[in-house]
């Protein structure tokens, strides 16, 4: 099997290329950077700049897999420049390659791309499941609607399409986990506005062997990828804390100063979405890291 990622240097892309590669697979891997470019005998990488409508055309010979991760970081201030670069960062390299199978001849029969659980809508009291249609009148909202639209121009094409709408990625490594550290080991953790926000978070090892899993099965249409046992943030915290045995201060990060320190992507820490991943389980896979203890224990213990 020969599979093209996008996003193979990011944080899920780094591990799922390890993977992969474990198992036998040739990986071809997209770049902006021709300094990146290797030639290996199971990793090759093409150039491409999405921005100028340009792709190595020899990334997609023999490829039967896409797995397209590629996607500028939401955690940045939302400035207007910002915003568009986070959609485009998602939209346009969808659509090159889009165009790179339309027009030239192809293997591929399976497009799996990385979403998000921000399409669903901020609540304390619903649980989500692929089927819901509500979504977010959020920037984030909006960004995942906008990537998932691009992404299912692929069914034209005959190919089999996957949405991965992923939770909060929990990884040493970097992330959200990583951000949540600074403030608890010098002392200063606390949850974020109310605490009593929905946090569906997936620990980093079973995210990539979710992906594997929905190549390997050819998944068609949306999956969440988030533990089967989401925490509030009060609880994310606060178990974070007794993990580094660091102190759990109350009151909380009220929600006004947030906004004021983060601007508008504050949001991000406030939003509560409480999501299933069910109908992962009930296609056959199966989370090794399913409670937030057990995944803190191995990441930081």
């Amino acid at each position: 099997m020969k599979i093209l990622i996008t996003g193979a240097t990011g944080l899920i892309g780094t591990e799922l290329v390890s993977l992969l590669l474990q198992n036998g697979i040739t990986i071809h891997y997209l770049t902006t950077s021709k300094k990146e470019i290797k030639n290996e005998p199971n990793y090759q990488g093409f150039y491409w700049n999405p921005q100028q409508g340009v792709i190595d055309e020899k990334a997609i010979v023999g490829v039967n897999t896409i797995v397209h991760l590629a996607g500028a970081s939401i955690s940045m201030r939302w400035t207007s420049k910002n915003k568009q670069e986070i959609i485009e960062s998602r939209t346009l390299t969808t659509n090159l390659l889009y165009r790179i199978l339309k027009s030239h001849p192809h293997q591929v029969r399976h497009f799996v791309s990385a979403s998000a659980i921000g399409i669903y809508p901020d609540s304390l009291t619903a649980f989500y499941t692929e089927d819901n249609k509500s979504v977010d009148n959020s920037f984030l909202g909006q960004v995942v609607v906008k990537w998932e639209e691009a992404v299912d121009n692929f069914k034209r094409l005959n190919i089999k399409v996957c949405k991965i709408r992923t939770g909060l990625v929990l990884s040493e490594k970097g992330g959200m986990l990583k951000e949540l550290l600074k403030p608890i080991k010098v002392g200063m953790g606390s949850a974020y506005g109310s605490g009593k926000q929905w946090q569906s978070w997936i620990h980093i090892h079973d995210l990539v062997h979710l992906y594997h899993f929905a190549i390997q099965h050819e998944w068609e249409g949306v999956y969440n990828a988030t533990a089967p046992n989401p925490v509030d943030n009060h609880e994310l915290v606060k178990k974070t804390a007794a993990i580094l045995e660091k102190p759990f201060f109350m009151p909380n990060v009220p929600e006004f100063l947030l906004k004021l320190l983060l601007g508008e992507m504050y949001i991000l820490l406030v939003s509560s979405q409480n999501v299933s991943s069910q109908k992962a389980q009930d296609n056959g896979f199966v989370f090794k890291y399913r409670t937030l203890d057990k995944a803190l224990e191995n990441l930081l213990g």
